[in-house]
């Protein structure tokens, strides 16, 4: 099991839960009452499941892929260590993964 840490967007609450290996982080966020939409199904057709991983886990995550990358310039609020949640799936090898739920979010697909 990987504990993932989901910290809100103003900092001030903290969600712990444990995960199987290979669940997608955006299930996981889900599960637990995350604020993640998800809009598009794991598509990458919108930005809806923007995260914020914490420093030290990003270098933990295999590089997103260039259509990731297209999606997450245009999140709103997005950063050097921004991923999407849908793109991110929990390896064994990991013990935690902390990621901040932004504040706002932008729905590419105008839904």
């Amino acid at each position: 099991m990987i504990r993932v840490r989901f910290v809100s967007a103003d900092g001030n609450h903290v969600s712990e839960v444990d995960a199987p290996a290979g669940e997608r982080l955006l299930d996981v966020a889900q599960a637990d009452g995350q604020p993640l939409e998800g809009t598009c199904e794991g598509q990458m057709a919108c930005s809806t499941c923007h995260v914020i991983v914490d420093r030290e886990d990003f270098a933990k995550l295999p590089r997103a892929s260039e259509m990731e990358e297209d999606m997450l310039d245009l999140a709103a609020g997005a950063g050097r260590t921004s991923r999407l949640a849908c793109q991110i799936f929990l390896d064994a090898g990991w013990e935690q993964l902390t990621v901040r739920v932004p504040g706002e979010v932008r729905n590419m697909q105008g839904r």
